[in-house]
Parts: structure tokens; C-alpha cells; sequence
């Protein structure tokens, strides 16, 4: 039998191995270039047991695709071996993601008479490091980049012993044999003394340390020094947004955040995402809470507290837990939750290598703790919002990547597909799977862009594609856009930004449409020419027609109406409500704007969503400039009053001739009167998410009546926004409508590059 899947580097061989022997069968297995491949023989019953099992009791870490069977005479096997992997032939075996350290080896890691005692590179067939040490496949040690580690005879041992835990663990290493910790200055010499206890020792002094984990380097500070984290800010080059927070264990995240069961599975799981959350009120620093904070604690913990520079004028907070055993070392020494941000100045791509971090992070680290075991693959942390009963994924990466999604149907020939510019991924679908890529940022730099052709590169050799067409987004400013037409050789598809959302949306809920696509975002190239973002589609993964979208309003200043939402304000208001906080506090600009509204002049025309969002959030004072993407429509989200259940109208006209047109200009001048009226601003940000959340419904059911049909898919980054997707879903599925949303991948533009890839598969087919 042959076997496809995720089922290298998960313990699936010394699974196999253990249940042929319990089972008095007899024959042999070993990894190929396909997967796993096994050959059994003995009793009928047994084989019968055999194959019943295989499934049903397999690893936990494997994911089984297909399995294959072939009858045939026995071949005389004596007794069951685990033979020599077959690296010859094609490519199509799958690498498991990362894994956060299981439970067995932080038992390991606390006990002092085991040998890895403390060890922080613990590992074993169930946890550990698997894409981002991968160099190739089959998934043996001399294809990672453990392969510069030689074991030691009791690692050896355990190794090719097919009743270890680490029996062909591929990381498997421990003091003597493996890679080595150390604590070194921005110059990089080593400094002595323990790593971690001088690592903590530097943290609580409010010193910024670069820490290198599974797929890259982190900058590090103690989550409650307001001193540390503001510079740790002014260092980096980043402003305002929130930074993600470590905490020990799932007793100490509670006492920073609200935990639903959603939220403590993801937590605790094998990926450790970030997981955004509702925040608690800070509580003061130095009160013993009786308890450690984690299971290797050296101290007693304290009641922790989040300094404000941490995640300014936010209610939420990003929070993860340990998922290595340096990480479990670090955060017992110091007994409190520490800042971990990714290793980079802002819109540079997280650093990996060590020489280059040392370089690009010496300005800003006041120390590295470092290893020697090399990163092949830098992969930064996943990121995921957890709703009632359901997941939002906002970032996919570490833990999660590079798995590939199960397509519906198989694609003919291999696809590229090079995604969008913002929240960058890329897809390579070949067969019936899609391969997503981790987050890679922003393409709008050269590094980030070589990152992003890298990492294409290792994709396609480590999975043996060889693309014959490339699908990409019809902006042609975007490097991802330049990039797919440099690749000679292939078709090239171009596909509409919000179509791909859409098609997105359909692929990552194996629905092959047609739906009433609502894609709601920032910007996207329209096929019109203008700036769309606030659509209605008629779509399937093959073709779409637009059927409704915001009412088109200018953009004063283009690009500076994204970095200034006060400029959306005066676009949507113009000469209405001139007595307002907003008009005041700029109205230096004020007119200005409304002279380039007013002409045209630097002013595109778009049906933005998101421009809509940032209108009402700068009219309620929330926020009249942004320092990153999204900044002005997340923080209204965070002041809307959730209990509010009353909602602004907006129109919806049907023109003599083409699509409907839906007046966000109403929201936002209701929301005007209401705040001129001495409203509440979180009421009133309230009631503008709900009305939004009404006039989509309000389209739907035209929608519905010209078109007939009964499903809406929800995709577009402004459906990261918590309180809209609920109140969307609520009155849509109360309207008689089936709902599709995301779940494995982002519903930004992370999500996108999947939708390019199934549109040009869907595309080629019906040609």
C-alpha cells in the first residue's frame, strides 16, 4: 500500500512498525518521494486489522490524503523492518509544519535526572521543527539542516530503536551531540554565564533581546516595562501597532486576556498561533498570585500587567504561548510575559540568518540569544481571532504552513498564482492540492520581494512543481504583478482583484459557486479602471459579473487620503455638517480636500469599503492619521458598543443600467447628525456596523431576487472586523441565505494568492 499525505517526519514509520508487530504481520516500510510506502503480509485477519487501523489509529501529527492498496502473492518477508528511504522519482511527499513542544518532552525538560534536562533544543517524532529546517525531501536528516549534527551513540540509540519516541526523529539531539545556546552582544561575541539566566537578567533591566526561534528572530522585552517597550517601538520603527505578548502558560495568559474554549485550544495546540483576544484591565506588577507561572518556574509568579506602549488604544490583545523548550526556559526564568515581535524594522522581512540579524538587528537588540542550528525557511507566527465556534485566520505561517489546502476539484496543469502586494503569500496548487505559502509581508521593498522569489524557489523544488501557468493580480504597479509576467515559458492569467477574494472564499469552503460574492476592502485594480472595494458579484472560480458595489467617492490626495482617513470624512460630507471636531482639528487641509473632491483633481474615484470605515472613524475622532494598514477601521471596531442593536439606513438604487448602487454616504452623514446630536461615539460606531451589516443584507435580498441564489460568500480584509462579520452573518442567515466565510485561509489579501490559482485552474479548464 501507498500512502499520501502528511506522514513523514510525524512517526507514522514506527507507528506502522509497532501495529504490523502487535498485529504478527510480517513485511516492510519505508519514506519515497510520494509519501509512505508499505508492504505487509499474514494472516487475512490481521492484514484486515492492518488496513482499518492504519487510518483510524495514525499519529497525530499526520494527515492522511490517500491511501492506495495492491493485492498480491506474499513475498516471504521475515518479520517487519523499517527500510532505507527512496529518493528516487518525482516529488509530491508533503513536510509537516512546525510543532510546538509536546508534553512528554517538557516532562523531559523539568526532570533533572533525564539527560536533556533544561536542554532547549527537546524534541521528538511528535514536536518539534519540521518545514523550517526541510531542505528537501524524503524527510530524512541529511535533507534538514540538523544534518550538521552527528548524534552521539545514546541519541543513535534512541534513533534506530522502533520503540523510542524518537525513533527517526529527525532533530533528534541532546547536550552532547546537538546545537548549542548562547547569549551574544550586537557584535556578536559570546558572553558568559548561563544564556538564559542572563537573558532574563537583561530583560528585567529593561534591555531589548533578540531571541531566535523556530523560523526566525523575535525582539523580546518584559511585557510590563513601559520604558522597554516604548523603545523597543522608537527602535524598530514601529509606531503603533500592537505587539504581540508570550505568556507562560494558560493560567497566566487568563490573567491578561478573556479565554473562551475556542481561544485556550488554540492556544494550547500543536500550531501556537497568536490568538487576538479581548483584554482584561491591567493589573498591578509584584503580586504573588501562590502559583508558577509555568512548569519549569525557578521563581513565584506575579499577577502580570501590560504596559500601554504594548498595544496602544487597544482592547484586544495578541497573545501566544510557549511553543519551544527555549521558549519555556526563558519565560520560567523570568516568571512574567514578555513582548515577542518579530525580528525586523518594520516592513522588512523578519530575519533568520544569523550574520544578517546581527546586521540588520544590532541597532535595535541589546543582546542575542542565538543557537547554532541553522533556519532554512524564515516563517513568521501565525495569527488568528477566534469568534463563537469559529476561527478567523488573519495571518498564515508558522504551524500552519507549508500543509496544503484539498481543492474540490483537481487543477490540469500546475499553477503559480503570485498574489497581491499588501499581507503577500503565494500559491503553488498542483493535483488536488493548494499549496499556500507562509506570510511573507509587504512587497514593497527589494527584500522583501527577493524573500518572496526565495521562497517560490524552495516551494517548487521542495514539492517537485514546475508551474505552467501564473496567475496574478490585474495592478500592474504591484512587484508581485511584475514579477509573474518576468517568468517566461507559461500562460499567463491575470484575475480581478475581487473576484480572487471571492474565489478564495469558495475554495477555502470547497464550494464551486455561483454565490453573491460580497468582497469588502481596502483597494483593489477594478476592470473599469477605477478603485474598487465594496463589491457585489455574481461569481463562481471561472467568471464573475458585478452586480452592486459602494457608490464611488473621491479619494482627496490618492494615496494620502489611506494615510489621512480624515480626508474620506470631508470626501463623504463635503459642505454637509461644516461645524464638526473633524472639519476643526484639520482645518488647515479642510478646504483643500474638499477642493480636490470637488474637481477631481489627485482624487480617484473609489467604491471603497474600507475608505468608508475610515471616514466614520476619523469623524468620531478615533483616529484622523494611521501609521500602519487598517489602523482607523480596527480601533472603531474596538469603540463600537457591542449591545447596540439599533443601525443607520443606506440606500440601495438600481440605476436604468448596470449594478446597484449602495449609499455609504447615508452612514456616514447619519452617523454626522447623531454625533452633532451629542451621541455617544461608541453608540454611534455601533450603529454604523450595523447598518453596514443591513445594507449588505438589504443588497443580498435583491440580489437573490434577480439571480436566485441563496449562498453569500464574505471575503475582503474589512471581514477581519469581528462585530461586522457576526452582524452580517446573523441578518444574512435570518434572511434565508447559506453563508460562507473563511477559515484556513485570511480573508485579506493573504488569502488572495488561493483564489488567483483556482480561478486560472477553473479558467484553463473551461477553455
Amino acid at each position: 500500500m501507498h500512502v499520501e499525505g502528511i506522514v513523514q517526519g510525524v512517526g507514522f514509520r514506527p507507528f506502522v512498525y509497532s501495529l504490523a508487530n502487535r498485529l504478527g504481520l510480517a513485511g516492510r516500510v519505508h519514506n519515497d518521494v510520494n509519501g509512505v510506502h508499505i508492504e505487509v503480509e499474514g494472516a487475512l485477519a490481521g492484514v484486515e486489522e492492518f488496513l482499518t487501523a492504519l487510518e483510524r489509529d495514525a499519529p497525530a501529527l499526520s494527515a492522511i490524503e490517500r491511501v492506495t492498496v495492491v493485492s498480491g502473492e506474499p513475498a516471504g518477508h521475515r518479520g517487519f523492518t523499517i527500510a532505507t528511504s527512496d529518493p528516487a522519482g518525482p516529488r509530491r511527499a508533503l513536510v509537516s509544519a512546525d510543532t510546538a513542544t509536546c508534553d512528554d518532552c517538557l516532562r523531559e525538560l523539568a526532570d533533572p535526572a533525564d539527560r536533556r534536562h533544561r536542554y532547549p533544543f527537546i524534541n521528538c517524532t511528535n514536536c518539534g521543527p519540521r518545514f523550517t529546517i526541510v531542505r528537501g525531501v524524503p524527510y530524512d536528516r541529511p535533507t534538514t539542516t540538523m544534518a550538521a549534527f552527528g548524534m552521539c551513540d545514546d541519541c543513535a540509540r534512541e534513533y534506530h530503536d522502533p520503540g523510542d519516541r524518537r525513533y527517526h526523529a529527525q532533530p533528534t539531539c541532546c547536550p552532547a551531540c546537538g546545537p548549542r545556546l548562547s547569549l551574544r552582544d550586537p557584535r556578536g561575541t559570546e558572553l558568559c554565564g548561563d544564556p538564559i539566566a542572563c537573558a532574563a537578567v537583561l530583560l528585567r533591566a529593561g534591555r531589548v533581546v533578540a531571541v531566535k526561534g523556530l523560523g526566525g528572530y523575535h525582539l523580546a522585552v518584559t511585557a510590563s516595562d513601559e520604558r522597554a517597550a516604548a523603545a523597543l517601538r522608537g527602535r524598530k520603527h514601529r509606531e503603533e501597532k500592537p505587539f504581540a505578548v508570550m505568556a507562560a502558560d494558560l493560567a497566566q495568559a487568563r490573567l491578561l486576556a478573556e479565554i473562551d474554549d475556542t481561544a485556550a485550544a488554540l492556544l494550547t495546540g500543536r500550531a501556537r498561533p497568536i490568538v487576538l483576544l479581548p483584554r482584561r484591565d491591567a493589573a498591578p506588577a509584584g503580586v504573588p498570585t501562590g502559583a508558577p507561572a509555568g512548569p519549569l518556574a525557578v521563581a513565584p509568579s506575579v499577577v502580570p500587567s501590560v504596559a500601554p506602549s504594548v498595544a496602544p488604544g487597544n482592547r484586544s490583545l495578541g497573545l501566544m504561548l510557549p511553543y519551544t523548550a527555549l521558549h519555556h526556559l526563558l519565560l520560567a526564568e523570568l516568571a512574567e510575559p514578555i513582548v515577542l515581535t518579530s525580528g525586523n524594522v518594520s516592513d522588512e522581512p523578519i530575519a533568520y540568518e544569523d550574520d544578517d540579524a546581527l546586521t540588520r538587528l544590532g541597532g535595535i537588540a541589546d543582546a542575542f540569544l542565538t543557537h547554532d542550528r541553522a533556519i532554512h525557511q524564515r516563517t513568521d507566527d501565525s495569527v488568528i481571532r477566534p469568534l463563537p465556534g469559529a476561527i478567523t485566520m488573519l495571518r498564515r505561517a508558522r504551524g500552519y504552513a507549508p500543509e496544503p489546502l484539498a481543492l474540490r476539484r483537481p487543477v490540469s496543469a500546475p499553477v503559480l498564482a503570485c498574489g497581491a502586494e499588501l499581507k503577500s503569500t503565494f500559491c503553488l496548487a498542483q493535483g488536488r492540492r493548494a499549496f499556500v505559502s507562509q506570510h511573507i509581508g509587504d512587497l514593497e521593498n527589494h527584500d522583501t520581494l527577493r524573500a518572496f522569489a526565495e521562497s517560490i524557489d524552495h516551494y517548487c523544488r521542495l514539492f517537485g512543481i514546475r508551474p505552467e501557468i501564473v496567475a496574478h493580480d490585474l495592478h500592474p504597479g504591484y512587484l508581485s504583478t511584475r514579477h509573474a509576467l518576468e517568468i517566461t515559458g507559461v500562460e499567463h492569467v491575470g484575475v480581478q482583484h475581487h473576484h480572487a477574494h471571492i474565489a478564495a472564499c469558495l475554495a477555502d469552503n470547497g464550494d464551486p459557486g455561483p454565490v453573491i460574492g460580497v468582497a469588502f476592502d481596502g483597494l483593489g485594480h477594478g476592470a473599469d479602471g477605477t478603485l474598487w472595494g465594496g463589491e457585489f458579484l455574481r461569481a463562481d472560480l471561472a467568471g464573475y459579473e458585478r452586480l452592486g458595489h459602494l457608490a464611488q467617492v473621491p479619494m482627496p490626495g490618492g494615496a494620502a487620503a489611506i494615510r489621512q482617513p480624515w480626508r474620506m470624512t470631508a470626501a463623504y460630507l463635503r459642505d454637509d455638517h461644516p461645524g464638526l471636531d473633524v472639519a476643526r482639528r484639520n482645518a488647515e487641509r479642510w478646504d483643500d480636500a474638499l477642493h480636490l473632491a470637488a474637481t477631481g483633481l489627485d482624487s480617484p474615484l473609489t467604491s471603497s469599503a474600507g475608505r468608508l470605515f475610515d471616514a466614520v472613524a476619523a469623524l468620531l475622532g478615533v483616529r484622523d492619521k494611521i501609521t500602519y494598514d487598517g489602523q482607523a477601521a480596527i480601533e472603531l471596531e474596538q469603540r463600537a458598543e457591542p449591545a447596540e442593536t439599533g443601525a443607520y439606513p443606506a440606500a440601495v438604487t438600481t440605476p436604468a443600467s448596470g449594478p446597484l448602487i449602495v449609499e455609504g454616504g447615508d452612514l456616514v452623514r447619519a452617523a454626522a447628525a447623531d454625533l452633532s446630536a451629542g451621541a455617544d461615539p461608541g453608540v454611534i460606531a455601533g450603529r454604523f456596523h450595523n447598518g453596514v451589516a443591513a445594507a449588505i443584507t438589504r443588497t443580498c435580498v435583491a440580489l437573490r431576487q434577480s439571480t436566485g441564489l441563496t449562498a453569500v460568500a464574505l471575503s475582503g480584509g474589512v471581514f477581519q472586523n469581528a462585530l461586522l462579520l457576526d452582524r452580517t452573518v446573523q441578518r444574512l442567515r435570518a434572511a434565508g441565505f447559506r453563508v460562507l466565510k473563511h477559515v484556513r485561509v485570511p480573508p485579506n489579501d493573504g488569502g488572495l494568492s488561493l483564489g488567483q490559482a483556482s480561478v486560472a485552474a477553473a479558467t484553463r479548464d473551461r477553455t
